[in-house]
């Protein structure tokens, strides 16, 4: 068997992604990959900060086109789409593999969330975990509070991007 590549992203789009769905999320001028977060073969899991200007190691890139890599993700289609509008490129589906799809095919709830309570997994989604998506990924609200901005970045808040980018 050849390597596996997991994978999984944050993201920011000033596109509604449940109403719009990930093509027209990803369209967006605003559309920015934040992070991401990949495995190789069941190893320790790395972290790119792709907002605080970080790269992808030419090793993880490379495996990403490499249709001889297996890449997995929870909605894989979600990281494929958003991976090949960052790059310029398209990406092509026949090495994606999609974990929601498989807990589907095993009568597993839709989300991850509770697909790991059903399961009772040891390490689950962060329940703050919500709120940081929320704060970042999400336009905000122009106030007074926060000087009139639409979107929260690292720098508004470098302890809330810690816990998220962790």
């Amino acid at each position: 068997m050849g390597r596996i590549l997991e994978a999984d992203i944050e993201s920011f789009s000033d596109v509604d992604l449940v109403k719009c769905g990930v093509y027209a999320y990803a369209d967006s001028p605003a559309f920015e990959i934040l992070l991401f977060a990949y495995s190789f073969d069941g190893g320790e899991t790395q972290i790119i900060d792709l907002a605080q200007g970080e790269k992808f190691p030419a090793e993880v890139e490379e495996a990403i086109f490499d249709v001889s890599v297996t890449k997995t993700a929870y909605n894989a289609n979600f990281e494929r789409t958003c991976l090949s509008k960052y790059f310029g490129r398209y990406i092509p589906p026949e090495s994606w593999h999609c974990s929601a799809v498989q807990a589907a095919m095993l009568a597993l709830p839709r989300s991850l969330e509770d697909v790991g309570r059903v399961l009772g997994l040891d390490e689950q989604k962060m329940k703050e975990g919500k709120e940081l998506i929320r704060y970042f990924c999400v336009p905000c609200k122009p106030t007074k509070a926060n000087g009139g901005r639409t979107r929260n970045l690292p720098c508004h808040a470098p302890e809330k991007w810690r816990n998220y980018s962790d």
